[in-house]
């Protein structure tokens, strides 16, 4: 209500109780006031009545909500289905709904005339999302929009920007990551992967610098459309030397787009970036919004340090988008506030530790290791060489025991598993190296993960050992067993000839 509806509530309510009202209206008027002054994430989580006002102030902008609103075009906001209607943010205590989206036809993060409350929601989106990047270490970033695709395909949106800055290219430089989306993206816009193999440096995986300065002289590097280098990744590989890659980008003027699909929530990712753009080049990188925040898949955010490169890529997605990843993500940023989301980045790394010391100690009580990947700031693997030999069953018969024990995300990577993607064979697929020494399981502390996920987790996954280890143990003895039985019969029947022949003969 507006100062001349408080004014007659007061007619028919006493004054005093009128004011009371009107001023505890005005603490959630300032909040959002605030948000729409400073363009950052509150420093303390909203309420959800907080959160429901600004929502619905958003939505009575839009012209699908108008009262007597006639809208005789393509496009007026029209749901049939009135599920549909309330899976679009009508769950709340008022209908709202945000059907125009976001953007127009030809720039993802432009405003629409029929849409100011929704438009004013994507520009807050980009302006909180951005706030929060930099608190998490990439203090030099610029400039970030969400967009409704994937981590992938919003890598694809990157490749496909730069086309028309280098029109002759046709390949990208990529160290190795055993992920087939990140692949996948490079093949969907048209390029040329140029696969840099990692090298072995103890028990990590780690980039290999040489490599990728002879590939760019050998193809030149007016031929060469990016490096394409990953920071968040599977356990024994480590995230890329960004620092030295982004160096060798600024050396020979090439653009550097780097996948950090859940590097938010590591600040030694975040630390990566934000050196890998103080000392040489990173042109963009892109980040995950579920992994990251917490919220249905679906969304990824764009970042990067030159507003009007990062505005190219916005131009580059054709058409309007749904608003609901945006919606998702500031409605999760609300109600966490920085602070909580802080908190979160903090719990997720104190569990890390945890996580490793307990596979650590359960290792050794199976004749494992916990390898070495302190590079690794989310991700761990423990050896799994006593569960047999390449091509051993018992080791994909622990991962299906896991999944069907409900442990989810763990991943049983054996020795000797090829791939080929889009007509690319991979060696050794999964484990990020044609020949990598032993067979391992993945873990990962993740923002979110609880203390009681990783006790649970390190109780079945000893049982399925235990398990696993006594199944092969009675093959062992079954088929030893059988050979010995066989030999036996053999010189019994050799036996029994010879004395067969020796009667005869007398």
């Amino acid at each position: 209500m507006n100062g001349a509806s408080f004014t007659a509530a007061e007619r028919i309510v006493s004054p005093a109780y009128i004011r009371q009202g009107r001023e505890a209206r005005r603490s959630h008027e300032q909040q959002i006031r605030l948000l729409l002054e400073k363009g950052k994430c509150p420093q303390d989580a909203w309420d959800e009545a907080t959160i429901e006002l600004f929502l619905h102030e958003l939505a009575v902008m839009d012209s699908n909500n108008f009262l007597g609103n006639c809208g005789v075009g393509e496009r007026e906001g029209r749901v049939a289905c009135g599920m549909v209607s309330r899976r679009h943010y009508r769950y709340f205590s008022f209908v709202i709904r945000l059907i125009h989206g976001i953007g127009r036809s030809g720039d993802i993060s432009a405003v629409q005339p029929k849409a100011a409350g929704s438009s004013l929601l994507n520009k807050l989106t980009n302006a909180v999302v951005l706030d929060i990047l930099r608190s998490a270490g990439v203090r030099a970033a610029t400039s970030c929009f969400v967009v409704p695709m994937a981590t992938g395909m919003s890598l694809t949106l990157c490749f496909l920007t730069l086309r028309h800055k280098r029109p002759k290219a046709k390949y990208i430089i990529w160290p190795r990551i055993d992920q087939k989306s990140c692949f996948k993206s490079m093949i969907t816009a048209g390029f040329e992967p140029v696969v840099i193999e990692n090298v072995l440096e103890g028990d990590e995986l780690r980039t290999d610098l040489s490599a990728v300065q002879s590939r760019i002289c050998e193809l030149g590097a007016e031929n060469i459309l990016c490096v394409h280098s990953t920071t968040s990744c599977f356990a024994p590989r480590v995230p890329d030397r960004l620092e030295e890659l982004a160096e060798i980008c600024a050396k020979y003027d090439i653009p550097h787009i780097v996948n950090n699909a859940y590097g938010v929530q590591s600040s030694k990712c975040m630390h990566l970036i934000q050196q890998g753009a103080r000392r040489g080049r990173i042109d963009a990188f892109v980040q995950s919004l579920d992994k990251n925040f917490m919220v249905p898949v679906g969304g990824a955010i764009v970042a990067g340090f030159n507003e009007s490169f990062l505005e190219e890529i916005s131009k580059m997605y054709p058409g309007r988008a749904s608003a609901s990843p945006s919606l998702d993500v500031l409605i999760t940023l609300l109600s966490l506030g920085a602070s909580g989301y802080k908190r979160l980045l903090a719990e997720r790394k104190e569990l890390y530790t945890y996580l490793a010391n307990e596979l650590k100690a359960l290792a050794a009580k199976h004749n494992e290791r916990l390898l070495d990947t302190p590079h690794n700031p989310i991700s761990l693997a423990m050896s799994l060489k006593n569960l047999g030999e390449e091509g051993g069953s018992a080791i994909t018969q622990l991962g299906s025991m896991l999944f069907t024990r409900q442990v989810s995300g763990a991943r049983v990577v054996p020795l000797g598993t090829s791939q080929t993607i889009s007509g690319y064979t991979f060696k050794g697929f999964m484990s990020h190296s044609d020949d990598y020494p032993c067979a391992y399981l993945n873990a990962a502390s993740a923002i979110g993960i609880k203390k009681q996920d990783i006790d649970l987790f390190i109780k079945r996954l000893d049982k399925c050992l235990r398990q696993c280890k006594k199944e092969t143990n009675v093959e062992d003895m079954a088929s030893g067993a059988s050979l010995i039985t066989e030999k036996d019969v053999t010189e019994l029947t050799k036996d029994l000839t010879t004395s067969l022949q020796v009667e005869a003969e007398a």
